[in-house]
């Protein structure tokens, strides 16, 4: 019996996306921000999962590690979501001004999930189930992203976002 781990091969390109996936996140807020949408929207968090799992068969990955994924982007979006929230709240003069369309950033999100599909594809190994777990999170320090240069809650929200493929230390 085989299980898809995800190699160090391209990560780095991997955690870019992520990092892209993530700054759409500042988009998605500021869309929400002052209208009363929550964060949280089940539904189209669903659509996105169903979506991954039928198309991680196609492209002969793992359904539930690629699932597994995508939920860690959700949740890394939501981290940003509501930090983002919590300081345009405390200081409303850093709050946006304009209301970015949520329709638009959606279709972002939808060409950053083929992108993110297609990486994983890239980056995926089939190992035994007793191999290691995923892979140390060292290789992606060194291209040409560079997590860094995000703030702590872009930090947080990356630490989240790759939970499911990489380990610290």
């Amino acid at each position: 019996m085989t299980a898809a781990v995800f190699t160090s091969k391209s990560l780095g390109a991997l955690t870019g996306l992520v990092i892209e996936r993530l700054r759409v996140s500042d988009d998605v807020a500021a869309a929400k921000f002052g209208t009363g949408s929550p964060i949280d929207d089940p539904a189209r968090e669903q659509q996105v999962l169903d979506h991954v799992r039928n198309q991680a068969g196609a492209l002969g990955l793992d359904p539930e590690a690629v699932t597994a994924f995508f939920r860690d982007q959700i949740t890394a979006s939501k981290v940003v979501q509501k930090g983002l929230f919590a300081r345009w709240t405390a200081y409303p003069h850093e709050a946006p001004t304009t209301r970015p369309d949520l329709a638009r950033i959606r279709a972002r999100l939808d060409r950053l999930t083929t992108a993110l599909l297609r990486q994983l594809e890239a980056t995926v190994d089939v190992l035994t189930e007793s191999a290691p777990g995923p892979v140390p999170l060292a290789p992606a320090d060194g291209s040409a992203v560079v997590p860094d240069r995000l703030d702590a809650l872009h930090r947080r929200a990356l630490g989240t976002a790759l939970h499911s493929v990489v380990r610290t230390g």
